[in-house]
């Protein structure tokens, strides 16, 4: 069987969710970083509802600086992990100090305690700044196993897979418009096969569509 070219596959997918807000509901970078970090195990859903007051008490870093764990608490403690990311949030709002100082590039958001190769290709996408990889989350580990673009197990070996046969100018888009598929249409149960514009090149849709 041919090879796909996925950069050629993928096109009509990130056409439809190019630039499409992350489901995190974030007002500036600050905020994306602290809503990515506590998103980690928990769901979007969730961090929405607890980021207003959260961001009424610590509206940016040097606030956020200045806070003890206990002061955190009343606001995220329902968190999954809660007490880590707290750590984690506190040790990056006194390391960075400024809004300002929020880095753009992998090398050193993944130094920031807390921040993955996941939680930075979100910020760096979200930031509007060049690719220097794929996000896999949850949704994009399910629907790139079915489309048969990696079988691999954990987000970083698939990102290595997917930078090794997508183009590089395309990574930017390419993690999330995955993810909004996995979250619409290729649902863990019941994916709707019939909706899906990568159904002709999915493995997946071909032995069970």
């Amino acid at each position: 069987m041919a090879t796909t070219d996925w950069g050629a596959a993928l096109e009509p997918l990130i056409a439809q969710y190019k630039n499409k807000k992350h489901p995190l509901d974030y007002h500036n970078v600050y905020q994306l970083m602290v809503m990515v970090v506590l998103s980690a195990q928990d769901s979007d859903a969730h961090i929405n509802k607890l980021a207003p007051a959260l961001f009424e008490k610590f509206p940016n870093l040097k606030t956020l600086a200045k806070a003890e764990k206990d002061e955190l608490e009343p606001f995220v403690g329902k968190v999954r992990g809660f007490d880590k990311k707290a750590d984690w949030l506190i040790g990056i709002a006194r390391e960075l100090k400024d809004d300002k100082n929020i880095p753009s590039t992998m090398k050193d958001l993944t130094a920031l305690k807390g921040v993955g190769r996941k939680s930075a290709n979100v910020i760096m996408r979200e930031a509007e700044v060049p690719a220097e990889g794929i996000m896999v989350d949850l949704h994009v580990l399910r629907v790139v196993d079915r489309l048969g673009i990696s079988h691999a197990k954990t987000g970083d070996k698939m990102e290595k897979d997917m930078m090794a046969v997508i183009p590089r100018e395309l990574w930017g888009e390419t993690g999330m418009a995955i993810s909004f598929l996995g979250r619409e249409t290729c649902r863990p149960t019941n994916p709707k096969h019939e909706q899906c514009v990568m159904k002709t090149h999915c493995e997946y849709c071909r032995i069970h569509g």
